[in-house]
């Protein structure tokens, strides 16, 4: 296969250098990089030859990650809400966790379809999913596995483990996580060990997650300091903040994800940091809750700062704007606010590659992961204005073709070897079973 006509955004350690040219792809690596000049004379169209992609002046980049994803809620759009959604726990107890009671095999795997579709089409190609269905736990991770791997997709699976539902259900999922590291892991597929947040869970449950840590060399993916009511109640019932809790129990560290992060003290900030755990803004979430934004200003320069979804939708490159937004809102200049977006892409670049080695920076010999999005720079782009063009410019258009492992997956914004329409009836037909389970007393 061959990219022609197209500006490569190559990843360096703190920098992205633009090189226009045409990239080789073979046995799904870039075997070759060939540079060119800037001309629209090269923009010859080769609609005879399906091995040649004319990129027609187009960027390329790396693949999006999304940090924290809830595949399981992707069908809870439109269902008819019963109770109060006043506040954050209200929101929880009326839908998520209610909806998350009614899932069974079949809709957590329309669930993963759907998201797979929605990724896809926005160029993010790696999921950090949260996975939660208390009454359908078993094989519940190896079904999204399962079809992450249909669709090419890469992704780090974990169960959340809860004692909100009694202390069967909180055992169950343990072992679940327990299960997929040990059976179903690969070079594409990889684990976390998913707890919900500190509020709900016990000791004796961090305790026995600690202790798998130890076994297993694992990380966490956790809720924390969402809403204040998490550090509230973590306080009444177990005499510790969630940071606090975490820290006593050992469950920070290199491999972790904790997401939100709101609602931190400057003492939290240090203890994560030290810990070099990570944290997952979801800023269109949280504005979606009304939970607060964080103090940005407090985020300490050596913090690892990666950006998710939350459930809400798969539009990495919509959250990365949002961030940015709220860093100028919050009165950051636009110095700093670029700065603290530069840090956080190659924040993201470094934590995914600690799970997946090979993930590409579109060089040569690298593994043919990218997309290329429908954005063709009206001024010179270079590596000192890169930002510029990606902020304003790049994240505000559609992605156009999605490569992953050298396999087409998106062409001209159509999927490939994906039958949308079949998928999008399965997809209804479990939606509409959850909604009728759903609205029932």
């Amino acid at each position: 296969m061959k990219i022609t006509n197209v500006w490569i955004c190559q990843v360096g350690k703190e920098t992205i250098t633009p090189v226009f040219g045409d990239m080789e792809i073979d046995g799904g690596r870039i075997t070759e990089i060939k540079e060119k000049s800037f001309s629209k004379d090269n923009f010859e169209i080769n609609n005879d030859d399906a091995q040649i992609i004319n990129g027609e002046g187009h960027v390329v980049t790396v693949p999006l990650v999304n940090f924290h994803d809830h595949i399981y809620s992707r069908l809870a759009k439109g269902l008819s809400i019963k109770g109060r959604m006043d506040n954050f726990q209200n929101i929880l107890k009326n839908l998520w966790w209610k909806l998350d009671l009614e899932l069974d095999l079949p809709m957590i795997e329309a669930s993963a379809k759907m998201a797979a579709v929605e990724s896809i089409k926005n160029g993010v190609t790696y999921i950090f999913d949260h996975h939660a269905s208390p009454n359908s736990t078993v094989d519940s991770l190896k079904t999204i596995a399962g079809v992450l791997k249909d669709f090419d997709l890469r992704g780090v699976l974990c169960f959340e483990t809860s004692d909100r539902n009694g202390d069967q259900l909180s055992e169950q999922a343990l072992n679940e996580n327990i299960n997929f590291f040990n059976n179903y892991t690969n070079d594409d597929i990889k684990s976390l060990m998913g707890l919900h947040a500190s509020f709900t869970l016990k000791n004796e449950t961090l305790e026995k997650a600690a202790q798998m840590l130890n076994e297993k060399k694992w990380g966490i993916h956790v809720h924390l300091c969402e809403d204040q009511s998490d550090i509230e109640i973590s306080k009444k019932e177990f005499g510790f903040s969630p940071i606090e809790r975490f820290v006593k129990y050992n469950l920070l560290n290199s491999k972790s994800i904790l997401a939100h992060g709101i609602h931190l003290t400057e003492n939290d900030y240090s203890a994560i940091a030290q810990s070099e755990s990570a944290i997952v803004y979801n800023i269109d979430s949280n504005l979606n809750n009304s939970v607060g934004l964080p103090d940005f200003k407090m985020v300490p320069k050596n913090l690892p700062i990666l950006i998710g979804t939350d459930g809400m939708h798969a539009n990495i490159a919509r959250s990365l704007k949002q961030l940015f937004l709220q860093l100028r809102n919050s009165g950051m200049s636009f110095d700093e606010a670029f700065a603290f977006i530069i840090k956080s892409f190659f924040d993201q670049q470094k934590f995914v590659s600690s799970y997946f080695e090979d993930f590409p920076s579109l060089n040569i010999g690298d593994r043919a992961d990218l997309i290329i999005w429908d954005y063709v720079p009206p001024t010179p782009l270079n590596e000192g204005n890169f930002w510029g063009h990606y902020i304003y410019g790049i994240l505000e258009r559609q992605v156009k073709t999605v490569i992953q492992n050298g396999n087409v997956l998106l062409k001209d914004f159509n999927l490939i070897n994906i039958n949308e329409t079949q998928i999008a009836s399965e997809i209804f037909e479990q939606g509409n079973r959850l909604s009728k389970k759903f609205g029932k007393e």
